[in-house]
C-alpha cells in the first residue's frame, strides 16, 4: 500500500484549520496545520511529500505572496487555494501564478477531498518521476543498465525520460543487442502506468494463429492465461519484432488501437529489429499501424557510437563475472582499451556482455588475452593500437580515465592506496579524476 501523502494546511483561522485537518483525517490523509504562511514554509521545502491547501486572507504573508513563494521552491508542487464568496478574480490570478486548483467558501468537504485526491495523485507521480531521474543520474536499480556519459546515452535517457510522460503508442528501433527491451521497461517505469502490468510477447517465437490467440484470444482450454490486450490492460503492451506481423494480425492490432480511443488506456510500445539494408519497418507495416506507432519514436544507439562507455561498461562486466566465477577481474592493457574501442561491435552490448564473461574465464586460467578475444569475434581487426578515425589523445584519456576508475573501485576510493599504486601526487590525482568527471564517494565501500 502507497504511504500516505502529507497535507499541509494554512490557515490563521483555528478552527477552519482543525476541521479541515479532521474531515481530510478521516480520508486517510497524514495532515499537518500552520497558523501562517511564515511558519509554513519552514517545513515546505522542494519535494515536499504532499500538497498543499491554504486560505488566500491571512494576516502577515498572504495567500498570493505564499503562493509565489512556494511556486518559486518548487513549481511543480500542488497548492489549492480557499478564496472568500465573490473573490473570483483573485482564484484567476492564483491559478494563472501556478495554483493546482481553489475551493470557494463555504465549500462542499466532499469537493475538497476530490481535489486532494487528485492533487495528491499528481504530486505521487511527480516525486516518482523526480526519484526516477534521480537514479537515473546516479545509476539507479533498472537505469543502471544503461549507464554511460557519452552523448547519444545522455540523449537515451532524455528521450526515455519526456516520452514516459507521453499517453502515446512508442516505436523502439536500432540494431540487434542494444538493449531495446531494457529500453521498453525503462519507458513503462516512468511514466504514469509504472505500477500497472507490463507483458511482453515475443511476436517472431509464434506462428500468426498462435499469436492472434495470445494477443487477442479465444485462449486454448489448457492455457491459464488471459489475451495479452486484456492482461496489459491499463498498462503497457511490448511486442517483440513488431516487424514479422503478418497482415491478418496487424489488421487486429490497428482495430484495438482505433478501439482504445484517444488517449489510449493500454500503451504499445513496439520493438523492430529489422536489419534488412533494403527495407524499413515503413515498407513491412501497413502506413496506417506504421504512423500510429512511430508518432513518438526511440532509436537505440549501436554500442561503436558510444565512445567511452565501452570501457565503462567492460570493467563493470567484467567485474560482475569476476565475482559469479570467484576469481579476480583481468587487467585491460593500453592496446587492449584501444582494441575495445576501435572493435565494430556488431552485436552491440550482447556481444561485449559476452566477451567480458569470456576475458574473466581467461583470467582465471591464467593464458589469453582480450585483443584475441576481439580477433576471434572479428577476423578483420588487426591485433596492433592505430589510431585510425580517432585522435591518439582519445584513446590516452579513455585509458587513463579506466584505469584510475578501475583502482579506486579495487581500493574501495583509498586515496592513499590509488596514489601509491598509480605512483601519482596527490593534486595530480585530484585533477584527472575531476577532469574525468570521478567522485570519490562513488567508490567508497
Amino acid at each position: 500500500m502507497a504511504k500516505a501523502m502529507k497535507i499541509a494546511i494554512v490557515d490563521d483561522e483555528q478552527d477552519m484549520r482543525q476541521s479541515i485537518s479532521q474531515w481530510l483525517a478521516l480520508s486517510g490523509y497524514d495532515t499537518e496545520t500552520f497558523p501562517s504562511a511564515e511558519e509554513a514554509l519552514k517545513k515546505l521545502t522542494p519535494d515536499y511529500p504532499g500538497i498543499v491547501i491554504s486560505d488566500i486572507k491571512m494576516p502577515g504573508m498572504d495567500g498570493m505572496q505564499f503562493l509565489k513563494k512556494l511556486m518559486g521552491t518548487d513549481s511543480a508542487l500542488p497548492v489549492i487555494m480557499i478564496t472568500g464568496h465573490g473573490d473570483v478574480p483573485m482564484a484567476v490570478e492564483a491559478m494563472r501564478v501556478g495554483a493546482f486548483d481553489f475551493l470557494e467558501k463555504p465549500f462542499n468537504p466532499d469537493r475538497m477531498t476530490e481535489l486532494a485526491k487528485k492533487a495528491t495523485n499528481a504530486r505521487r507521480l511527480t516525486l516518482d518521476n523526480r526519484q526516477l531521474r534521480k537514479e537515473l543520474s546516479d545509476g539507479g536499480q533498472l537505469m543502471k543498465k544503461l549507464i554511460g556519459a557519452s552523448p547519444v546515452m545522455e540523449r537515451l535517457r532524455e528521450d526515455i525520460l519526456d516520452l514516459g510522460q507521453a499517453d502515446g503508442h512508442v516505436l523502439i528501433d536500432g540494431e540487434t543487442g542494444t538493449g531495446k527491451t531494457l529500453v521498453a521497461h525503462a519507458l513503462h517505469a516512468v511514466g504514469s502506468r509504472a505500477g500497472k502490468k507490463f507483458v511482453l510477447v515475443p511476436c517472431s517465437a509464434l506462428e500468426e494463429e498462435a499469436l492472434m490467440r495470445r494477443l487477442f484470444g479465444p485462449m486454448q482450454p489448457e492455457d491459464t492465461r488471459i489475451p495479452a490486450v486484456e492482461e496489459a490492460r491499463g498498462g503497457t503492451l511490448v511486442l517483440e519484432d513488431i516487424e514479422t506481423l503478418s497482415d491478418a494480425v496487424q489488421g487486429k492490432l490497428l482495430s484495438f488501437i482505433n478501439d482504445e480511443g484517444t488517449p489510449p488506456e493500454t500503451r504499445i510500445i513496439g520493438i523492430s529489429n529489422l536489419q534488412q539494408q533494403d527495407k524499413t519497418l515503413e515498407d513491412v507495416l501497413r502506413p496506417d499501424l506504421f504512423y500510429r506507432l512511430a508518432a513518438l519514436r526511440i532509436t537505440v544507439p549501436p554500442l561503436r557510437q558510444r565512445g567511452e562507455d565501452i570501457l565503462t561498461l567492460f570493467t563493470r562486466l567484467s567485474e560482475q563475472f569476476s565475482e559469479e566465477y570467484g576469481c579476480d577481474a583481468p587487467n585491460v592493457s593500453a592496446q587492449e582499451a584501444a582494441q575495445l574501442l576501435q572493435a565494430p561491435w556488431p552485436g552491440n552490448v550482447r556481444q561485449l556482455i559476452n566477451v567480458a564473461e569470456r576475458a574473466v574465464l581467461q583470467s582465471r586460467r591464467g593464458s589469453g588475452s582480450i585483443t584475441s578475444l576481439l580477433m576471434n569475434d572479428h577476423e578483420d581487426m588487426q591485433p596492433v593500437m592505430t589510431t585510425e578515425g580517432k585522435p591518439l589523445k582519445e584513446y590516452v584519456e579513455a585509458f587513463e580515465r579506466m584505469l584510475i576508475d578501475n583502482t579506486m573501485r579495487r581500493h574501495k576510493g583509498s586515496i592513499a592506496n590509488v596514489m601509491d599504486e598509480l605512483c601519482l601526487p596527490r593534486r595530480t590525482l585530484n585533477e584527472k579524476m575531476a577532469k574525468y568527471g570521478l567522485q570519490r564517494s562513488d567508490y567508497l565501500a
